[in-house]
């Protein structure tokens, strides 16, 4: 019975040592952690230390280039005749031509650049006004007699023509004209029409229009134009009441072709007119349809 007792006690001693052990290894880990925070804080504020004395001495070491560079600079300015303006309330001395002999002050306040003369600005030019955009009716649209000199099938597209034609220029313009279903090719050859030549040029099927040929049309049909008698390629087309000032190219984008077309047709005598006045070539008569009265030209 004592035995038994005699080890029970045993046993217990044995599990409060292991224990105090356990304890005792914390607290010695917990000194030694902190130990090594405290020594990880020196080492940091150490090393601040020592990083923020060379930066001011770098800092230092700057000045000093920056103000033997100023000083270098006057004394140029100065031998070539540059004068030199004390900065108001300024502490420092007026800098002459020996400075570049004084040694420079460390963390001294750094020298002003001396101010240059100003300059006169110069007087703005006022804008020029853009130029006024003239009306768009029949005067922007560049018509001319022409004279057909050739015509052949468009090889790619069978609603086409492809003709030559002299409008008075170096050589002659190529036209692509979708009158292979309302006139023969026969009545084209030679034939004098009116041409409107200031169309921005496109390519209809890989050839390149570079005007168009104007005629009456209406369902009943469509009519090459005809000017009168005794006219040569080149000559201007008027409208009486509108001056005539043709853009170089119209713009597509201003659309002015498609705003004065509304407006172009015959008459009841089978004159082309815009707005019921007549196209004409000067002292040699009017433009006119073969047999297409009050229909659009176009």
């Amino acid at each position: 019975m004592m035995l038994n007792v005699f080890r029970v006690n045993l046993r217990n001693f044995i599990k409060m040592s292991s224990i105090e052990r356990i304890k005792q290894n914390a607290d010695l880990a917990k000194q030694t952690i902190q130990e090594l925070k405290n020594e990880l804080n020196f080492l940091n504020n150490e090393y601040n230390n020592i990083l923020a004395r060379e930066l001011r001495e770098e800092n230092a070491r700057l000045l000093a280039a920056v103000e033997e560079a100023k000083a270098h600079l006057v004394k140029l300015e100065v031998k070539n005749g540059i004068p030199q303006i004390p900065v108001p309330n300024q502490t420092s001395r007026p800098i002459t031509t020996s400075v570049e002999s004084q040694p420079p002050k460390e963390e001294s306040q750094p020298t002003q650049k001396p101010q240059k003369e100003a300059k006169p600005k110069k007087e703005k030019k006022p804008k020029e006004a853009p130029p006024a955009e003239l009306p768009v009716d029949i005067g922007r649209l560049d018509l001319r007699i022409a004279k057909v000199e050739d015509v052949q099938r468009h090889p790619d597209a069978d609603s086409l023509y492809v003709l030559k034609i002299n409008c008075g220029e170096d050589k002659p313009r190529t036209v692509c004209s979708g009158l292979v279903k309302h006139v023969p090719i026969e009545e084209l050859r030679n034939r004098v029409v009116m041409l409107l030549c200031n169309l921005k040029p496109v390519k209809m099927r890989g050839i390149t229009s570079e005007a168009m040929v104007m005629c009456a049309s209406s369902e009943q049909g469509v009519e090459v134009l005809i000017p009168p008698p005794g006219c040569s390629p080149g000559e201007p087309v008027h409208c009486e009441g509108y001056t005539r000032q043709p853009d170089p190219v119209m713009n597509p984008k201003k659309k002015i072709f498609e705003t004065v077309a509304p407006d172009l047709h015959t008459d009841a005598s089978l004159r082309a007119c815009y707005k019921g006045v007549p196209l004409t070539v000067p002292e040699k008569g009017a433009i006119v349809a073969k047999s297409l009265a009050n229909v659009p030209v176009k």
